[in-house]
């Protein structure tokens, strides 16, 4: 289990903070591969932690879905199944069009000029090629507007979905087109006209479009 010496170290987190961030990190990159076994004492040595925070770490991980732990026998990282995404897609989605919606109430010139910027940005990554920078910079845009819904549960639940599109994306099932980067724009424009009726469709296409593109690939 190769685990590299030259990650960053946490900063003003706990142990068991630090190692889960860490550990799920490496499965969404790849660095921990889809059905590797994953060792207690390697884990804690190169994270320079005891043994309890790293197990507490790969608990959480199996309750999200990262890890498949077996008692007394081994811990292994799950595999990676692009079909995953008709069952993530559909929740997440329905979880933005609710965010964008309460965060018009609280939306400011401030909110609109980020929005724009960060949109402004994703488009530059996507037509230089960048896509792992887009997906963060998707991820970024989608997060201001939860961040401005100001709904920790939805906070939450957001975060836990968000972690299983970037390891798809880094396994090669997730596609990102052109056609976000004016979906993007009519989402700004709706919030801000405040019209919660119109987000609906044109948030869950900016969601669901990547199964059908996904599938369309797969029948090539």
């Amino acid at each position: 289990m190769p685990i590299p010496s030259d990650h960053s170290k946490p900063i003003r987190q706990s142990a068991k903070e630090g190692a889960y961030n860490q550990i799920q990190q490496w499965i969404i990159d790849g660095t921990l591969q889809p059905g590797e076994k994953l060792n207690d004492n390697e884990l804690a040595k190169a994270l320079g932690v005891s043994r309890t925070p790293i197990r507490e770490s790969l608990q959480l991980l199996e309750v999200q879905g990262f890890v498949k732990m077996y008692p007394g026998k081994a811990t292994q990282v799950t595999e990676v199944e692009g079909e995953e995404i008709k069952d993530l897609l559909p929740p997440l989605a329905a979880l933005q069009v609710l965010s964008a919606e309460l965060a018009i109430s609280h939306l400011t010139d401030e909110i609109i000029n980020l929005l724009e910027s960060t949109n402004k940005r994703f488009a530059e990554a996507i037509r230089s090629g960048h896509y792992y920078n887009a997906l963060r910079i998707d991820e970024e845009f989608h997060q201001i507007i939860v961040d401005t819904a100001n709904n920790s549960y939805i906070l939450s639940m957001v975060a836990s979905l968000q972690a299983h599109v970037r390891r798809l994306f880094f396994h090669n099932s997730i596609i990102l087109t052109e056609k976000s980067i004016q979906e993007h724009t009519e989402i700004i424009e709706i919030m801000k006209e405040g019209s919660p009726e119109k987000l609906a469709p044109i948030m869950k296409e900016n969601w669901l479009r990547t199964i059908k593109e996904f599938q369309l690939l797969n029948k090539e």
